[in-house]
Parts: structure tokens; sequence; C-alpha cells
């Protein structure tokens, strides 16, 4: 059974930074991308940053230049180091993990609570 779990979320002041982590565990196999995702109050769940298994990425316009996605892939792990940080960063934020024949999969999602 796979398992996605965040951590790292917490409450920060505005220009502050967080990293959060996602580890995955279980019968994995091949891991091609990992996402960060997230979700404020009342609107749709939005992506953060992709990257891929060499570690290309993508960010959402929202965050470039201020979040940055890095994969430690020996540990399964994808990391979003938050800088810079907005009250409107202030969403619930999930880890995804699109594995090689067995589809994507969501962690359980980590608050990250900016204020201003």
């Amino acid at each position: 059974q796979v398992q996605l779990v965040e951590s790292g979320g917490g409450l920060v002041q505005a220009g502050g930074s967080l990293r959060l982590s996602c580890a995955v565990s279980g019968s994995i196999g091949s891991i091609n991308d990992m996402a960060w995702y997230r979700q404020a109050p009342g609107k749709q769940r939005e992506l953060v940053a992709r990257i891929t298994s060499s570690g290309s990425t993508k960010y959402g316009d929202s965050v470039k230049g201020r979040f940055t996605a890095s994969r430690d892939n020996a540990k399964n792990t994808v990391y979003l180091q938050m800088n810079s940080l907005k009250a409107e960063d202030t969403a619930v934020y999930y880890c995804f993990a699109d594995f090689l024949f067995r589809g994507g999969y969501w962690g359980q999602g980590t608050q990250v609570t900016v204020s201003s």
C-alpha cells in the first residue's frame, strides 16, 4: 500500500519561510513526476510546483521566484522550500506522486498559515 506523508506545515509570519517534506512509503515501484498542490478555502486546488524524476521543475505563476521544489530519489521524498511567504499562500498543501503503471496518489495535506 502506498502512503504519502507530508510534514513541515505550520504558522509563519509574512516574509518568513517554511520547508515542506513529503515522504513516500510502501510498495511503490518507480515514481515519475512528483508535485505540490494547494487549496485555499473556497478555491480550487492549484498546482504549486511539479518536479520530474530527473529534477526538471515547473512552478505556478504566483510562486515563481519564491518557492523551490526538490527531490531525493534515494529517499523517495520531495521537498518544497517556501520563502518570502505571503498571506495569500495560506492553504492546505498536498503532495502528489505519479507512479509508473500505478497512477497518481495524494498525501493527506498539511496546513500552511501565513499571518500578515
